[in-house]
Parts: C-alpha cells; structure tokens; sequence
C-alpha cells in the first residue's frame, strides 16, 4: 500500500503526459486531483490501521534492488512519517486547487506537481538510506522547474540558487550516508539504529556534522538560509504553499530521523553547540522578517525562525522535546501554507504586497475582510496565541527543552516574541486604516473598490485554518500518532543518560509525556536518603526517565 502512494501521482502525471491531442487546463487539473486526491484517501485509511503501540516501521514493504550496491526498495510508516505524508497529501490537493487554470503550459505545470508530490512521499516512506537519497534529489527537478518556469521577474535566478543550494546538500548527505554504511562494516544502507554503534565518537561527529550542514541547507537554517527568500518571492502561490508546507520539512525530518536517531552520542555531544545554532536562527529570522516591507519576504524569514524551534526540540532529546519536533513540524506546515495563500490573494487582487503601499484591506465593504480575517487568525497562530495549534507546538518545544537549555530556550522565546512584533507590524499596515493603495506619490489610489475573493482561494483557506484551531484545541489528535515512534527515538538518550550519571545525583521528574498522554506517566521519585530510586508504575504504564 505504500508503494500506491508514490505511484499513484506517477500514473496520473503519465496519464498526462500520454493524453492525445490537445490537452485542456480543466481536465489535466481533473485528473490530477483524482490522482492526488486518491492519495489522501488511501493516507486517510492507512491511518485508521495504523497501530499506536509500535513504534517501529509499519507496513513495510521490500524489494531487492541493487544488492552489491545495499541499495533496496525498502519503505515504512512511523510515527514520525505518518503526519509528514498526510500534510504533504493534503497540501498537494490545496497547491492543485489554487493553481491558476489560465496558467501556460498546463500539462507540464499538473506533471511537475504530481511528480514533486510523489518524490517527496517517496522521501517520507524510505526506510532505506541511499532510497531516501534517490527521493530527496528527485524532488529538485519539477521544484526548479515549477519556479524558473512559472515564477516572477527574477525566477531564473532564484531557481538557479535553490538549485545550487540543494544540491550541496545532497553531495553532503550522501557522503554521510556513504562513510555511515562503509566505515561500519554493513553491506546494507537499509535503516538501522545501531548502524553508528560501533564508530568511534570522532568518526561519528565527522559524520554528524556532515548530515547537519547538508540538511541545514533544506531546513534552511543560518547561514545557509539566502536561497529560501529568493525562491519564495519568485515562486507562484502553489508553490510557496508546498515549499514552505512540506518541502522544508524534509530538512528537519532528516536531522530528526537520520541525526539524532542514527548517531545518539554525537548528537549529545554536540546538543549544546545546536540549541546555540537554533537560537541565532531563530532570532536571525524574526529580526530580518521585521525589516522587511515585502509581506511574501516577511513570512518566508518567519520560516526561518520557526525552522530553529525544531532544531531547539531536537537538540534537548527528551521525551516531550522530540515529540514537539513532529508536532512543530505539522504546525509550521499548517499555518505557513495559510499565510501564503492569503498573500497570494492579496497579490492577486492589489497587485503588489508592499508594506508600504498597502491600507485597510480589511474594509468590510470595499476590502478584503474575508483575507484579512484569515489573515489574522494565521498570524496569531503563528505568534503562539493559546486556542491554536503554533502555541502547543511553541509550548512543548519550550516544555521539553527549558531544563536541558534554559538560556538557549529563554531566548527562543525572545523568538516568538518577535513573532507577534513582526505580524502585528504586517496586520497593522496593510489591514487596518483606510482602504488605500497609496504608493508615495501625489495620487494615491484612495476610492477604490477590490474584487471579492473566489471560492478558489477561500475553500482550502478555510479548510487549513480549521486544522489551525482543531489541533490546537485538540493537540492529542496529532501527537498520538507519533507518541511511540518518538519515545522509541529517545531510549538510547535515556541508557546513556542513566550509565554516565549517577542515580543519587540524577534529577528525576515526571515523564514529560504526561503533557500529551497521562496514561504513560509514572509517579518517579528519590528516596529521602538519595541512595535508592523509587519507580511506582502502574500495568499501563512505562518508565521514563530523563537527564536534563
């Protein structure tokens, strides 16, 4: 079944591709949305066979491939993957909904999503490394295609950068994946978490740090960020959608299952010197998103920020940390694919998104306040407003990682304060005041009536700002999926953890999954003594233990 959600897309752009004749806008975005929308579906059912208990691969499926190379065809769903493809399925339906039928060129534009969309699920489901790298280079052709084609007056260089960007990061992770297999001794890339066991630290840093550089680049993270607000600017609405929704998450999935799942000890040795790199990101991205009077430039820095926070979570390794990494992940793809709708609304129907240029859109007659309202809802999403998925995912990163990092983590919350300045600067500009386009010159357009917003744009608008609020009302809804998957990550944390220190003098608290699952708390304590630690469980239950 999982092999259906790569080929799936595959068929349908191949349908294209193959159509006689001349092809119709409306039917090659027909049969794309049949294709993409029997993707979900079929995400949709694996959902509800999905077991919770496993924290391993699910409904593996294995293919020998290329053996004297170790390369197989191996796929599987987890915890950490599930969410990833069901946002990437749902956001494929909305980048597809959203596209222009007057576009030029419309079969190769619907062959190009399809594809991307299925290159970028292929990334989700492998289970093997070099598969995983196949996938994750696939995805550059139809994304620089998508921008140099249909993007705006500067497209060419902004897909030339992102292209020579992302293919520096995939010369580094495949010689990490390379020197991980070779210097380990196995025959086989297949994914392992004891494939890095037997290295010596040194040997596993090297490593490390070539894996963090090379998905640095994807997440983006400072200083390896400058291609992401060129590709944004350039890229049309569809595309920034599942650029900002699902393409960055590749990134932060790597370091995520690769990083801190495939070598644990360097991880923890370089933990500290990653919390400092999410917080120069963090408060890099908010500072400059201040600075900018382009709203589509303003949201692209916020992702920057917002990217740290993962990072952050990750850095800690505690139980809630690497939950909050899934969880910030989905929230960031939520609410980030809202924002760049709206703004391509906005462009679409003003013309320009100049800060400066722009007032009172939200005119409840003459305005935009259908897009404003939404406007509004996504930016307090973003800055952390309680009721809203971006505060459970800003609270449980600054949660699971305050008693590892609590400098590091106190300033990530400088961070999301900077959030709220930013968007208020936005909202305030362009939404509030009279209704004007009013450049500085001597004749500003004051009397001015907008077209209303299609159900076009205001369908999957609305659709992304329901998860918004339904998450964040309901966060068990998403982190249950991932809940088992997450704690399977954190057990070689918690055994060094546990033989390096000493239990009279290790620190012991409640689970931190008890803020997403009390039924997998334990009452831990240390005897009055300080020579014995007391676990009180129940049948249910299961320990975990944690050194910040």
């Amino acid at each position: 079944m999982l092999s259906a959600i790569i080929l799936i897309p595959l068929v349908a752009a191949l349908v294209l591709i193959l159509w006689p004749g001349k092809l119709e806008a409306q039917t090659a975005k027909v049969v794309s949305g049949l294709g993409l929308g029997l993707t979900l579906a079929l995400v949709g059912l694996l959902a509800t066979r999905f077991d919770l208990a496993v924290p391993g691969f699910q409904f593996e499926e294995l293919l020998p491939w290329v053996e004297p190379l170790g390369l197989t065809y191996r796929l599987g769903l987890d915890g950490l993957s599930l969410p990833l493809i069901a946002v990437n399925s749902l956001l494929g339906m909305v980048a597809l909904y959203i596209s222009d039928p007057t576009l030029p060129r419309t079969r190769l534009y619907y062959v190009l999503l399809l594809v991307l969309n299925s290159a970028v699920a292929g990334a989700f489901l492998s289970a093997n490394l070099l598969l995983f790298f196949i996938f994750y280079e696939l995805e550059l052709v139809p994304l620089y295609l998508l921008i140099a084609i249909w993007g705006g007056a500067k497209r060419g260089y902004a897909a030339t950068k992102f292209l020579l960007y992302t293919a520096l990061s995939g010369v580094l992770i495949l010689g990490a994946f390379l020197g991980l297999v070779w210097l380990s001794g196995h025959s086989s890339f297949d994914y392992d978490r004891d494939l890095a066991t037997a290295l010596p630290l040194a040997q596993q840093i090297t490593l490390l740090v070539a894996l963090l550089v090379g998905f640095g680049i994807k997440v983006p993270l400072f200083p390896f960020h400058t291609w992401l607000p060129d590709a944004h600017v350039e890229a049309s609405t569809p595309v920034s959608v599942l650029l900002a929704g699902v393409l960055l998450k590749l990134g932060t999935y790597g370091l995520v299952r690769f990083g801190l799942g495939l070598l644990p000890e360097a991880w923890m040795a370089l933990a500290p010197w990653l919390a400092t790199w999410a917080v120069i990101s963090v408060l890099y991205g908010s500072l400059a998103a201040i600075a900018q009077p382009d709203m589509k430039k303003m949201v692209a820095y916020s992702s920057i920020g917002h990217m740290g926070y993962v990072l952050l979570a990750a850095a800690a390794a505690t139980p809630v940390s690497i939950v909050a990494t899934v969880f910030q992940m989905i929230s960031h793809g939520l609410i980030s694919a809202l924002l760049f709708l709206l703004v391509g609304v906005v462009y679409k129907t003003t013309g320009t998104r100049d800060l400066t240029v722009l007032r009172g859109l939200l005119n409840p007659e003459r305005g935009l306040p259908f897009v404003g309202s939404l406007m509004i809802l996504g930016v307090m999403a973003s800055a952390g407003i309680p009721g809203m998925v971006g505060f459970i995912s800003e609270f449980l990163v600054f949660r699971g990682s305050f008693l590892v990092f609590p400098v590091q983590t106190l300033l990530c919350m400088v961070g999301s304060g900077l959030t709220a300045v930013y968007f208020l600067l936005l909202v305030n500009r362009a939404f509030f005041g009279r209704l004007a386009i009013a450049p500085p010159s001597p004749t500003p357009q004051l009397d001015i009536v907008l077209p209303s917003v299609t159900w076009r744009d205001r369908t999957p608008a609305l659709v992304l700002a329901a998860l918004i609020v339904a998450f964040g009302l309901q966060p068990s809804w998403l982190a249950r999926w991932s809940e088992h998957t997450t704690l399977g990550l954190y057990q070689p944390y918690e055994r060094m953890a546990l033989g390096k220190t000493p239990l009279t003098t290790l620190p012991v608290a409640v689970a931190d999954t008890t803020l997403v699952a009390p039924a997998l708390a334990n009452s831990i304590r240390l005897d009055p003594s300080l020579t014995e630690l007391t676990v009180e469980s129940t049948p249910e239950s299961k320990v975990e233990v944690y050194t910040p």
